[in-house]
This record gives C-alpha cells, structure tokens and sequence, in this order.
C-alpha cells in the first residue's frame, strides 16, 4: 500500500467494534467504531448474534482502512471480549446458535450442581477461575445439552466452538485456520494454566468434544493469513488477546506488580504477577497474561461485571440520559449524593463476592431524588466496585498498589476518575489514548 508500516486493530467489544489503523509510531491513521444488537430472551440472558458481529466488524475494518489511505498495514492484531463463545459450522462458517455472552446466567444451575458435588477446588486447581456461569465451558455443555442434534455434529467434527477471537480468526482466513490463544483458552474452564493445555479431565467434567476445541498459539504468533475477500487485503494476524489482557500489554504492565483497570462495559482490573501463578485467597481469579517473548505469563483478576452497562442501562432502559456523556456533569452537579447509592448486580456479583443469583438495587430514594442522583450512585458505584478489587489484590499481593492505571470508554469522563482517585487515596493515571485495549492487540501484532 505504500507509506508508513501499520498494524490493523480489532477491537471487538461487548456493545461494538472498534477497528484502528496504527501508525509504527504510535499514532492513528483511521478509526472506525460501529455498535450491533444486544438480544435478551429471558431475564438474564444475553445472546449475540455472531453472524452480525462478523458484518460489523469487517465493516468497521474497512472504513478504518479507508480512513487510513496511504497507511502501509502489514498485520492484524485482534482483541476481544472474552467468554463469549460461539459454535459454527466448519463447512459453511455459519454459525448454529447464537452467541452466548460472558454475561449470561442461564447456566447458574449448572455451576451450582458442580458445586455442591465439591469439583470447585478442583477447578480452581487447574484453571484459576471459580465456578461461575460467566466462563464459556458450562455456555458450550448448556448448547450441546439442549441441542442434542449439535452434540452429535460437534462430536464427529462437523462444528467448531470458541470464543470470539477464533470466531474472527476463522472468518478472517476463510475457515483456514481454528486457533486461539492463552490468554482466552484461559477464560473457559478448560484449560489448564499450569499445562499450558485443554485439560482432558474438565473436557469430561463438563461434557464438551475436544473436536470442538482451538488450537491455543501464543499471543504474540501466527493466526494465519487473511482471505482477500474478508478484507480486501492479505496480511499475516499475528496478535492475539483477550480484551483485558490486552489493554493490561497496552498501558505496558509487562512486569510483576503493575496493573490496571479496564471501565468498559465492565470494570477489570488486572495485575500482572510475571512468570508466578498465584492463587487468590480473597475472590479474586488467577488468569493468563502476555509476555514480550511469548513465556508464561499470569495475573490475578478481578472482574465487575457492570459498569458503564449501568450508565447504558439508564439511557437506553429509563431513558435518563441521551448520551452516556451527559453523565459526567449531572454528577458534578450535585455537592453529594444525598444517600442514594446503586448496587449494578444486573447479572449477579463478580468478584470479589460471586453471587450469579444477586440482582441490583438502588438505596435511599426521596421525593427528592433526581436522575443526578441516579446518574452519581451508578457511576460512584464503579468507583466503589472498583475498591473492593483492589483491597482484595494487595491483600493477595502482599504488597499496596502505588497508582492505578485506567483505560476504557469511561476513563475519559473526569468526575469518575476523580471521585476513583478520592475513594482509593493514591493517583490514578490515565494515558492520552484511552484506547489501550485496541492499541495492545495492535503491539502484539509486532508494532513496536
């Protein structure tokens, strides 16, 4: 294409996609952000439609890259939301259900069977997670339990399941390639971190075909090359990682001790622990993370599961807000919060509680109370949340966290990083480019 060398970003979020294209210096030639369909059946159900996502995102690819004219991009790096997995037809690359979101609750039943069968230390021995309906593994025994006709299909090999990065991957080669990598085999339940492998003793506790299941490749390696009809261009991915994990390489927290914390839908705050596989003793959750030279890597987590969901949920669900923006000066326009505090458990308590069955409420309502209010306790409820991860993570570490990192869609609004600032007593760093989830996935891909 001529010009300078850039990496193409995919960004592929819980409510959108963000594509950039990224200059080797850093800079942004093009960007392109489009949102798409969230779908809820039944309370505490959240579906994606994983046909559309493709659409969107290889759209969003191709304003970006027009955006970006003259830009010489030489690879793709993919970020993604994790958990959410996805089941296709090899065949077709269609695929045969919906998306089940990291989200979704359906399969709380299922965990809590596990559960008092006494297979939680088990799994936690192996994977680092809990037992929650918020990873993929139970997602996928829920879609082969209630479709028996796919059970039979996935395991004769006829389908292909994963989370939504090789969804991408296997769109983006034309079906050439069905891969992953660490950081989102990490997120299923099947994995074993310490291996470095799908574990064949939880494939079996869960009841999924390892037929079904991605080759895990590094992060920073090779996903194939993309089909010229995906994207118009034929360029290697070479970078892969889970959204947090991502954003955790983007604000450069390579080494042991630095973390950061992600405001998106969610709020994820990861610490990178090097080359240490640390169990939590304090709710939170061990995982894997990215490394400079493709090592072991790992980091305790603690996932919030709403967010800026919440401050979504009052201007689409209440119609409070027309533009999530609005939000900052209507808590600035308040000198407190007269008492009116919002628990966001929409889809239960994640860390460091999880309680799946837990549901949000709002406390101290007057006669008094104004969407200022309403608006303040969600976005103090973040903060709070926010908090609560982290006293559970020094007390882990063993160590105080000096300053917090801060990325994502939220970060930008001041008052909320002010008020995080206040509620933690330490500072609170946020960088130029808040989109460091896009520009991690865009490093791995081999911008330096």
């Amino acid at each position: 294409m001529g010009g300078q060398p850039a990496v193409l970003a995919i960004d592929q979020g819980t409510t959108g996609t963000t594509c950039l294209v990224v200059r080797a210096d850093g800079s942004v030639a093009g960007r392109a952000y489009s949102e798409f369909t969230q779908h809820f059946p039944r309370p505490g159900w959240v579906e994606h439609d994983a046909a559309e996502i493709w659409e969107v995102t290889r759209r969003v690819a191709g304003e970006a890259l027009e955006a970006a004219r003259g830009a010489d991009v030489r690879a793709v790096g993919i970020t993604n939301q994790r958990e959410t997995v996805v089941l296709w037809d090899r065949a077709t690359l269609e695929p045969v259900h919906r998306a089940i979101v990291w989200q979704d609750r359906r399969t709380a039943p299922l965990c809590r069977t596990l559960r008092e069968a006494g297979h939680e230390e088990r799994v936690r021995a192996r994977t680092g997670l809990v037992l929650d309906p918020y990873f993929s593994g139970t997602k996928i025994r829920w879609i082969l339990d209630e479709r028996p006709e796919l059970r039979a299909r996935a395991e004769a090999g006829e389908l292909a399941a994963g989370t939504i990065d090789a969804w991408l991957i296997a769109r983006l080669t034309g079906g050439a390639v069905h891969a992953t990598d660490p950081t989102n085999a990490s997120r299923t339940l099947l994995y074993d971190l310490a291996e470095g492998a799908w574990s064949p003793e939880l494939l079996d506790l869960l009841g999924v075909p390892a037929a079904l299941l991605p080759e895990v490749r590094p992060s920073r390696g090779d996903f194939g090359v993309t089909a010229g009809e995906a994207l118009g261009l034929e360029v290697p991915i070479a970078g892969v990682a889970g959204d947090q994990q991502a954003a955790l390489f983007g604000q450069g927290c390579w080494e042991e001790g630095l973390a950061k914390n992600t405001y998106g839908t969610g709020a994820f705050l990861l610490m990178h622990t090097g080359g240490r596989f640390v169990p939590s003793a304090h709710g939170l959750l061990t995982t894997a993370a990215c490394s400079l030279d493709g090592s072991p890597a790992f980091a305790l987590e603690g996932s919030v599961f709403i967010a800026g969901a919440a401050v979504q949920w009052l201007r689409d669900g209440l119609g409070l807000l027309t533009d999530a923006a609005e939000s900052e000066a209507l808590a600035a326009s308040l000198e407190g919060n007269d008492g009116v505090y919002f628990v966001p458990a929409f889809v239960g308590l994640g860390a460091p509680h999880w309680v799946p069955d837990a549901r949000g409420a709002v406390f101290g309502l007057t006669r008094g109370t104004t969407r200022a209010h309403l608006v303040r306790a969600a976005l103090e409820a973040m903060a709070y949340g926010t908090a609560e991860v982290i006293e559970a993570m020094e007390a882990d570490a063993g160590s105080p966290m000096t300053e917090l990192r801060v990325d994502g869609g939220a970060a930008l609004n001041d008052w909320l990083m002010a008020f995080q600032a206040d509620v933690l007593d330490r500072p609170v760093r946020r960088p130029a480019l808040v989109e460091t989830t896009a520009l991690g996935a865009a490093g791995l891909a081999g911008l330096e």
